[in-house]
């Protein structure tokens, strides 16, 4: 299903990395996203400009991020870490999704996933038939447990969608240099939180009768979570369930803290 699911100072960690990047957590050999002509291309071109956006709000590229989608209404959240808690830096509109509220169940329902998922380097493509792409990593253990298939969902350029969360070429450059960049830093595992739309009181009331109401419950609990504390829960799975943890996600092994 690949077929169908198609960042001046980043250019200075590729070429310069003793300079730039921060002692004790640089990405070991095996953990590196992978690196191309064209990701260097699109390096140079895209990190000026979200280096000087990341710096208007106090950010620095290259700093763990957290990503949520909400399929309604249709967003992409990029959040960025400072000071032990993520805080808000972009929202990018979604070109196209597959299917409904709920989430994706077997191969080929046309269905994008809902829960929490995670990216590492291993699940970046640079090289996608869709400009850039990168896995989210469905099926989960969740999804497992409830014999959900499927395979390759991703994140991907060229706003086309069979189950996957497409945007425009423009925007997933963004995403990506921002996600590779927090890799080559040390970031282990970039947490993608999906859901149907925002999980509040008022909006669960509204699709009180649909089907998916305890599913989107549980979910709530990850979500309040974030919410509260804008700090990244530890998540489980136990007896078809998420369980959610007080305790917080690191971004970092604690190694490499």
């Amino acid at each position: 299903m690949q077929h169908f699911c198609r960042f001046l100072n980043i250019f200075l960690v590729l070429v310069f990395p003793v300079i730039w990047q921060v002692p004790g957590i640089t990405a070991s050999a095996g953990e590196r996203p992978p690196e191309t002509d064209n990701i260097s291309t699109i390096i140079g071109k895209v990190s000026p400009r979200l280096q000087q956006e990341l710096s208007e709000k106090g950010l620095i590229l290259g700093s763990p991020i957290f990503i949520r989608i909400f399929k309604i209404p249709g967003e992409l959240e990029v959040w960025v870490e400072k000071q032990n808690k993520y805080q808000f830096f972009k929202s990018y509109p979604i070109c196209s999704y597959s299917g409904y509220p709920g989430p994706k169940q077997y191969e080929g329902d046309w269905q994008s996933p809902e829960g929490f998922y995670t990216v590492t380097a291993r699940q970046m493509n640079p090289s996608s038939n869709y400009h850039l792409a990168l896995n989210i990593g469905y099926p989960n253990d969740f999804d497992k447990a409830l014999n959900r298939t499927g395979s390759n969902i991703m994140i991907h350029g060229d706003c086309s969608s069979r189950g996957c969360f497409a945007m425009n070429d423009y925007r997933i450059e963004e995403i990506y240099i921002l996600i590779h960049t927090s890799l080559l830093q040390g970031q282990e595992t970039i947490s993608v939180h999906i859901f149907p739309f925002r999980l509040t009181s008022i909006n669960l009331y509204k699709f009180r009768s649909s089907p998916w109401i305890n599913f989107w419950n549980n979910l709530r609990e990850g979500y309040d979570a974030f919410e509260q504390r804008h700090q990244v829960p530890n998540i489980s799975t136990s007896n078809e369930k998420y369980i959610v943890d007080g305790n917080i996600k690191l971004a970092m092994s604690p190694q490499k803290r």
